[in-house]
């Protein structure tokens, strides 16, 4: 019996079959129906799909066979991986030096005549072969070796198709770790600037009420510089702790939401009630979600629509309906609009748009990053709507407790 020889490109080769994380793991219908038809077509009784690992054969698909793997130095399809062409095949193993005496041939299951054509990765590197087997000498016909080509690609294409999912899944997973990580360093960070900024607010405002009669305009100037930098720095500290919060909906506790109580709270805690008028329109009394969740959206596009409103009153109108899976939500205002030229970019993280506050400010791009964050987390979607001159509506939708 002649041992195989082991491949020229064997680490490659093994480095880019257990990259398919397909070794001992469960039958597969698909494969397993393309087996069946290969076995079918060339009238073997047994056909096998075969992969080569290190010290072994195994069978991703079998028919016929009742072991799920070999030695490799017994192995057929061991030969077949070194064949320049795509197809081994023996005609009659008991006549062939390599093979009369060996114990597949001679015993369980008695090889006799073997054909298999080579699984080949992207890489064109041999990872084992679709074979057939039977008991007796034999030929294939034209047909059924083409056949047989045909299967051993589509079995190829189901592999590199699951690998492919396999990878995306192994990003994804990455992806979440990476946000992860981030989230808790924009939280740290955020902590571990938020003491010695209050400092410097704090020694900014104290020197200027003990020393106001003792500063000339430039210092004045200098100072009012320091704390509206500080201030507009705090704001941005606070947004980034809000922003990596969003993490675990499991950790919230969901309760009954009183919608008319809802919108007075929202309205008492706002402040500027000269200024401000909210309407609540819908026909619910109370829907059942996670109250920080809705606090925080809602706070959020109110308080957008106050500090950006053009009208000696922002006029905010809040309709809730609900679906089937989830409770829908309008916000509508009468500002002064957004442009749809900013309407694609307001959701994102530190994306301001042009136009200050009706307090002269500009935004830190995280408020609304934080709103999309928070809807999507729940299972929702959110979108704007706007015309310039004709107020904003936001749309999103928050995903039904019971239904996630």
């Amino acid at each position: 019996m002649q041992i195989p020889s082991i491949h020229k490109n064997e680490s490659q080769r093994i480095k880019s079959l257990k990259s398919y994380l397909v070794l001992d793991t469960e039958t597969e219908e698909e494969i397993d129906n393309l087996t069946q038809l290969a076995s079918e077509i060339c009238e073997t009784p047994i056909t096998l799909v075969s992969l080569i690992d290190e010290n072994r054969q195994w069978f991703k698909s079998k028919v016929g066979l009742d072991v799920n793997e070999t030695r490799r130095d017994i192995a057929f399809c061991a030969h077949a991986i070194n064949e320049i062409n795509d197809l081994f095949v023996i005609e009659d193993a008991r006549t062939d030096t390599r093979f009369f005496d060996n114990p597949l041939v001679t015993s369980y299951p008695n090889v006799i005549f073997y054909a298999g054509v080579l699984l080949k990765s992207d890489e064109d590197l041999p990872l084992g072969t679709l074979c057939v087997i039977d008991h007796t000498p034999r030929i294939l016909s034209d047909k059924q070796i083409r056949s047989l080509k045909t299967i051993s690609k589509q079995i190829m294409n189901l592999l590199n198709y699951k690998k492919s999912i396999s990878k995306q899944e192994e990003l994804r997973v990455q992806l979440l770790q990476k946000n992860d990580e981030l989230d808790k360093f924009a939280s740290v960070a955020a902590h571990d600037l938020k003491s010695p900024l209050n400092n410097i607010i704090g020694s900014a405002n104290f020197f200027s009420a003990m020393y106001a009669s003792q500063i000339d305009a430039d210092g004045r100037l200098i100072i009012d510089l320091i704390e509206k930098s500080g201030q507009r720095l705090k704001s941005l500290i606070d947004g980034l702790l809000e922003f990596s919060k969003i993490n675990n909906l499991s950790l919230l506790t969901k309760s009954t939401i009183d919608l008319n109580k809802l919108v007075k709270d929202l309205t008492e805690l706002i402040g500027n009630k000269d200024n401000l008028k909210i309407s609540l329109i819908t026909q619910l009394t109370s829907i059942e979600t996670y109250p920080v969740i809705l606090d925080q959206i809602l706070i959020n596009l109110f308080t957008n629509s106050l500090k950006y409103s053009n009208k000696k009153i922002a006029e905010i109108e809040l309709y809730i309906s609900e679906n089937s899976t989830h409770y829908l939500f309008m916000v509508k205002d009468n500002g002064p609009g957004i442009a749809k030229k900013d309407q694609s970019v307001i959701f994102n993280l530190f994306q301001t748009v042009s136009i200050s506050d009706r307090y002269g400010n500009k935004g830190n791009g995280i408020g609304l990053a934080t709103v999309k964050k928070i809807v999507e987390k729940t299972g929702g979607e959110i979108h704007v709507k706007s015309e310039e001159g004709q107020g904003a509506e936001f749309h999103f939708s928050i995903a039904k407790v019971n239904e996630q």
